[in-house]
């Protein structure tokens, strides 16, 4: 698994959003690197980071390697997760995740618990796909596969993931993002789209979670808008809910002075 690291101090894993890589984290991550040790992977198929897994150890054969590959799961990328930490000795983590990353934090969660010290939510939510939004991910892998991604898939995709402030007064940002789905595997693209679609719900599982838990969303996002935010930190008993205006739904890329702004004192008070 290929992933970015910099910085001392407090371990704080950030997984991607979709369709993007661990490069989104980029400008945050060098506002928070003084005070962590920030880790940034591709998740599987996305980036630099091989569809098969062929890098884990827990993969011991070539007819896992496979059956992983043909059979997404947003479990089987927290497993490869669990697999970072493990290769990296860190047995507890502050774990962070934006849009499909929270969804893999979630599943993280729920498979590991005792691996994640603090929990950071940005622009996600708890619940599955209801069958309409699960279609349009099927229908989109689908066209991956079929078509490769040039062009339709950020044309779609941006108008979405941006906030209006964004698409209005950050031409360089815009440009950014598209240059990030661009750079994205189809074969990959398809795979976290079937992993989305199948995945469970986590309300349980952040129900139980009784550590620290930073909630952080963008005031427009259209995809998470800022009331799922809300749920989400009522749900965790030590939920904390952060809004930051001017962004959408990934604001480590729009806003990123705003976003490490709370980030860091949050990460203070872990110790």
């Amino acid at each position: 698994m290929h992933y970015i690291e910099s910085g001392v101090g407090t371990p704080l894993v950030l997984l991607h959003a979709f369709p993007a890589d661990a490069r989104m984290w980029n400008p945050a991550r060098a506002l928070l690197e003084e005070q962590a040790r920030v880790i940034a992977p591709d998740q599987r198929g996305l980036g630099e980071s091989p569809l098969d897994g062929s890098w884990a150890r827990s993969l011991a054969e070539p007819s896992d390697s496979r059956w992983a590959a043909e059979n997404p799961s947003i479990d089987t990328a927290a497993r490869d997760i669990v697999e970072l930490l493990d290769r990296l000795e860190l047995p507890k983590v502050v774990l962070g995740g934006c849009s499909m990353g929270g969804y893999v934090a979630m599943a993280v969660l729920r498979a590991a618990p005792q691996r994640v010290a603090g929990l950071l939510l940005v622009d996600t939510k708890a619940v599955a796909d209801n069958d309409e939004q699960r279609a349009n991910r099927l229908n989109a892998a689908d066209r991956a596969e079929r078509e490769g991604t040039s062009g339709w898939l950020a044309d779609s995709t941006l108008p979405n993931v941006l906030g209006r402030t964004t698409h209005e007064q950050r031409p360089a940002v815009l440009k950014q993002v598209r240059e990030l789905i661009e750079a994205q595997p189809a074969e990959g693209v398809a795979w976290a789209q079937r992993a989305m679609a199948g995945r469970p719900d986590s309300t349980d599982a952040l129900r139980a979670f009784t550590g620290p838990a930073l909630v952080v969303v963008g005031e427009e996002d259209r995809l998470t808008p800022p009331e799922h935010a809300r749920e989400l930190a009522d749900v965790l008993p030590g939920g904390e809910l952060v809004t930051l205006p001017g962004a959408g739904h990934l604001p480590p890329v729009e806003t990123p002075d705003e976003f490490a702004g709370v980030v860091r004192p949050w990460l203070a008070e872990l110790g």
